[in-house]
């Protein structure tokens, strides 16, 4: 399948993958039609998915399954009034139908807006009105159920805006369709005869909001071949592998991992459907089930690490990989001792898909989010923007002037100044700061505004939240600046300790901890405010809210 999109498939070199990775955009692509079922036609009983929840149900989907249960579907959308364009969203948590709806509104046009279930009902106001969704397809969970009926009967009740509500279990309030005793019945699926251009909006993600109101990323019907390299050569992923990303299916991350790029490559996609991440859980399934790849974010290997892997049979596992924070060294160097394996880091927003990357040709070096991908052109920029010196700290920036990678996003819907502020002069900002080492490698050091400036100096917050990771009091950490009079600002460290610190959080750890941060790294970044806490504030998407923290000046230590 990966040959009918790439110009060559197997690479000897970073510079070969570099100078001869070249993605082919198929006319129309339409991600649907053209892998899926063209997976359902070759190799009917090739396994797509292996699914299965916390109550012991487990359901394994062949692509020919996932082909007639999507056609099904997409017939059945027809069927309620949903068409080319009308915005949809989804609220599915893990369940399989959420695969099964992608595809189905993929292939009648319809736009995909996944949602994470822990909004709102004010969080789901907002993403209607902003939207104009037509639709909203979810689990029959009451937490959800409730909060979607409040937002429709703030937005005007069924028919103003939002036209059709569709539950798939298990309870199916009034006013609902129900999924499962309904789309059955539903007429035979024929393909329409336009159903979308490359151009077209396929897919909508609304943002963390870490620093404002989500915005809505768009991208067109090109974007699921832009992770042929997320999937294919970041995470080593082939047509024998069985992958497994942690996320929700609400946020980006899930079409990084969770169906694009690993379809297109031939791979099985195993999902955990759970209401309670538990370490134990998925080390488990990863013995059960004999999973060969796994994507997670660095604190779920912390919580991975915490248990006695010598406890599991891990020998399925070839390959790991993750991406959104610091990569502790110390859980790097764990992991390599347990299963043999080195974590491969990587970068990228829910506007791209992978950007930096460490990949299959390349050492990975602990903490560095790897070098380019050849999928775009990355160049880091100084205010003025001019390109800055090896070693340097400056903005990752995309070059667009030789027009746009598929992969990248549109624009934010409706949202043309805000779209202007970061896309402009033949560049896409991301507003993420890095440099770049003797080796070519990438090292993340903040947001524009996360960077603290005290006495003069100009800190960033992961590099000192890199260093704490290192202590074995701190198992999760944010950095932040707080006023100072005398120098601006200084750093202040907010603290979740581990399990063995936890009644040991006094003057005494402080000291320890600061002197610690003083000889690993330049003395001046060290905390001189400490405070621990049981948790840190989040996004609905698990990002640490820093804008919240810094309201907060905390307590001296």
């Amino acid at each position: 399948m990966i040959e009918r999109f790439l110009k060559q498939t197997q690479f000897a070199s970073m510079e070969d993958f570099r100078k001869n990775y070249k993605v082919r955009v198929p006319r129309n692509f339409n991600f649907a039609y053209d892998v899926v079922d063209a997976w359902a036609e070759e190799q009917p009983e090739k396994t797509a998915l292996v699914w299965t929840n916390d109550k012991g149900r487990s359901i394994t989907f062949a692509f020919s399954d996932i082909k007639r249960q999507s056609d099904r579907a997409a017939a059945y959308f027809q069927f309620l009034g949903i068409g080319k364009g009308d915005m949809v969203m989804l609220m599915l948590k893990r369940r399989y139908e959420w695969w099964i709806a992608m595809l189905a509104l993929n292939k009648i046009g319809a736009v995909a807006i996944p949602a994470t279930h822990l909004l709102t009902s004010l969080d789901i106001v907002y993403r209607i009105e902003r939207a104009r969704i037509r639709a909203i397809i979810c689990a029959g969970e009451p937490y959800i159920l409730n909060h979607i009926l409040k937002a429709v009967d703030l937005c005007g009740g069924v028919g103003r805006t939002v036209r059709t509500l569709i539950s798939i279990g298990p309870e199916v309030p009034e006013g609902f369709h129900d999924f499962h005793k309904e789309w059955r019945d539903a007429p035979p699926f024929h393909r329409p005869a336009k159903v979308n251009t490359n151009d077209d909006v396929m897919l909508m993600y609304f943002t963390s909001g870490t620093a404002g109101e989500p915005k809505m990323v768009t991208h067109d019907f090109r974007y699921p071949l832009g992770h042929i390299a997320t999937a294919a050569f970041w995470q080593n992923l082939g047509e024998d592998s069985l992958h497994l990303t942690i996320a929700d299916t609400g946020w980006g991350k899930a079409a990084w991992g969770k169906i694009f790029g690993q379809w297109i490559a031939g791979a099985a996609l195993f999902v955990y459907d759970h209401d309670k991440f538990k370490a134990d859980d998925v080390l488990r399934k990863i013995s059960q089930y004999r999973i060969t790849s796994l994507c997670a974010p660095p604190t779920i290997f912390r919580f991975l690490i915490q248990e006695d892997l010598d406890k599991y049979d891990l020998s399925s596992l070839k390959w790991l990989c993750t991406a959104g924070e610091a990569l502790n060294g110390a859980v790097y160097d764990t992991m390599l001792a347990k299963t043999g394996l080195k974590i491969h880091e990587g970068f990228g927003q829910t506007e791209s898909t992978l950007l930096l990357g460490t990949f299959p040709w390349m050492e990975p070096k602990p903490g560095s989010m790897g070098v380019p991908s050849p999928h775009y052109e990355i160049a880091l920029l100084n205010p003025d923007g001019t390109r800055t010196r090896r070693g340097k700290v400056g903005e990752i920036c995309i070059r667009t002037k030789r027009g746009t990678p598929c992969g990248l996003f549109q624009g934010y819907w409706r949202e043309e100044r805000k779209t202007e502020e970061v896309w402009h002069d033949g560049y896409y900002h991301t507003c993420d700061l890095a440099w770049k080492d003797q080796d070519g490698y990438y090292w993340f050091v903040g947001r524009n505004d996360d960077i603290i400036k005290s006495s003069g100096y100009r800190i960033s917050p992961f590099e000192v939240e890199s260093v704490l990771m290192m202590h074995p009091a701190v198992l999760e950490c944010a950095v932040t600046g707080v006023p100072d009079p005398v120098r601006g600002f200084v750093v202040k460290a907010t603290i979740i300790p581990t399990r063995e610190y936890k009644g040991k959080t006094g003057p005494a750890l402080v000291k320890e901890i600061q002197t610690f941060v003083k000889s690993t790294t330049a003395p001046y970044k060290y905390p001189r405010v400490i405070e621990f806490v049981d948790e840190l504030p989040k996004t609905i998407s698990g990002k640490i809210r820093r804008t919240e923290l810094r309201k907060d000046k905390g307590s001296r230590k």
